[in-house]
């Protein structure tokens, strides 16, 4: 059975074509919260296009969104396209995994639900390098111990130079020192390992917190800058969180 899987985020858009249980493709499109179902229909028909995806094929759509403003467009471009309603999962979605809060995000909570799924028999500690900076663990009955909130990377750097005279723009990867002598490399040192000591921080406070040593995955769009630096995350998947809401869809 082929899904599409949609996580309508802050920054980003990400679609996943799952076959069966597995994400064959994936692809990001950025979120313009007022863009229409008309602009929808036409930028997603382009890309299935691309990806030679026929809509007749797809037998289940499931969307989770954390921007209310484009859930119902989304869904409306999804009926024009599929010709079906598309499955909407959030945290009141029934799982292994208790929410516990009535203020948990869509995205969370599929990070959570995915990491229960995948990673069993341990505690694990999800970190989200989204918009805002998650960091999310749950134990290994499927309870929810808790998350941290904090700026995102990407979120701090637009800030940072959006404030500033003489920053500029700069690429978020490893910086050829820690010690910068120009004002690119310095900016990527404070940028790259100014988070990895928080996100190392976080980690050990955690496990000191929940009396363990958690397995530590990494999802977002910077995790790919964050894991080779660090022994303390065990894997990066940037595609955690899709897989999350389509366990929390696929039998809706």
């Amino acid at each position: 059975m082929n899904s599409i899987v949609i996580n309508v985020g802050n920054s980003n858009i990400r679609f996943g074509l799952f076959n069966g249980d597995n994400c064959d493709v994936s692809w990001v499109i950025n979120t313009k919260p007022y863009r229409t179902a008309d602009e929808l229909f036409v930028q997603m028909s382009m890309l299935y296009q691309t990806y030679k995806i026929e809509p007749k094929e797809i037998s289940k759509v499931i969307i989770g969104s954390v921007v209310p403003q484009l859930t119902k467009v989304m869904s409306s471009a999804i009926k024009k396209i599929h010709d079906v309603t598309p499955v909407i999962v959030d945290r009141t979605t029934p799982s292994e995994v208790q929410a516990k809060s009535k203020q948990m995000g869509t995205d969370i909570y599929a990070n959570l639900v995915a990491a229960h799924n995948l990673y069993p028999g341990r505690k694990k500690i999800i970190l989200d390098f989204g918009t805002a900076l998650t960091a999310s663990c749950v134990a290994e009955d499927g309870e929810t111990l808790g998350v941290i909130i904090a700026p995102g990377i990407v979120t701090s750097l637009n800030s940072l130079i959006s404030q500033t005279a003489q920053l500029p723009e700069i690429e978020l990867k490893k910086p050829k020192s820690v010690l910068g002598l120009d004002t690119v490399t310095c900016m990527q040192s404070g940028m790259v390992y100014g988070f990895l000591g928080m996100v190392e921080g976080f980690i050990d406070r955690i496990n000191d917190e929940v009396n363990d040593e958690c397995f530590v995955v990494a999802t977002g769009g910077v995790s790919h800058v964050y894991k080779p630096l660090t022994n303390k995350i065990h894997i990066a998947d940037r595609l955690h969180t899709l897989k999350g809401l389509y366990f929390l869809g696929k039998d809706k």
